[in-house]
């Protein structure tokens, strides 16, 4: 009872809120758009919005260390491992400035999607090869900007919370752009939420930053290569969570 209770309270405040964020986020993108070029001050802001429903939620606790592991004012791939919607809400939490690349059905949801649309975040279509193109361009030119990336590389949620297979994209942008990647292991999020959306379970949820991947170390790699180091290196750390 107290589950589906607790449920059903986040899912009023999660309506209830929603609206008044995304106003204070328009408002927020009008007053600091001749100053702030990278959209700082809004991905923040996004950052506490999502960080809003893992605080409030009674049934949710969140464990995130390896913050320092982000060097301030650097430009990184940063990569994580995808089991849950919920894991979107814990990479929020670490209150670092970052682009999202995300399927670009996100972008068509109410309020959520069109904050996202705001921020620039990257959208992509996965099975059309046109969209993945226009997805490296785009974080292509966010890297050279100075913004920092965000990307699944599985590309879609872990059905068993286990890895799945890399996509390349995200190691190519970096290999192109020359920058760090910072690898970011995630576990517990799977059986945080039913895939229904409903309800909400007890659970606690962990996020590991491990150390930065200096370009240096990976630059006469092929992409798959890089690829398949970095899944390994998240791979074994998964594991270690969850010993």
């Amino acid at each position: 009872m107290y589950r589906h209770l607790s449920s059903l309270y986040l899912c009023l405040l999660f309506f209830a809120t929603s609206l008044v964020f995304f106003v204070i986020a328009v408002i927020l993108r009008v007053t600091t758009v001749w100053f702030d070029r990278k959209l700082t001050a809004l991905h923040q802001f996004s950052c506490f919005w999502a960080a809003c429903y893992t605080w409030l939620n009674p049934l949710w606790s969140v464990s995130i260390t390896g913050r320092d592991n982000i060097g301030k004012g650097k430009v990184y791939v940063m990569v994580s491992n995808h089991q849950s919607v919920v894991d979107i809400l814990v990479l929020y939490r670490i209150f670092k400035p970052y682009k999202w690349v995300g399927k670009a059905s996100l972008f068509k949801i109410p309020l959520l999607g069109w904050n996202m649309s705001m921020n620039k975040y990257v959208k992509i279509v996965r099975s059309s090869v046109s969209s993945q193109r226009r997805m490296i361009r785009l974080c292509t030119e966010n890297v050279s900007k100075g913004n920092s990336l965000m990307i699944f590389p599985e590309g879609t949620r872990s059905a068993n919370g286990e890895l799945r297979n890399f996509k390349e994209g995200a190691f190519l942008i970096a290999m192109q752009q020359k920058v760090d990647i910072i690898p970011m292991v995630i576990d517990g999020t799977a059986s945080a939420l039913s895939r229904r959306g409903y309800p909400f379970h007890p659970q606690k949820m962990r996020l590991h930053i491990l150390p930065p991947v200096p370009y240096c170390h990976y630059q006469n790699m092929t992409v798959s290569e890089v690829s398949e180091h970095i899944r390994q290196i998240m791979a074994e750390e998964l594991g270690r969570m969850r010993k």
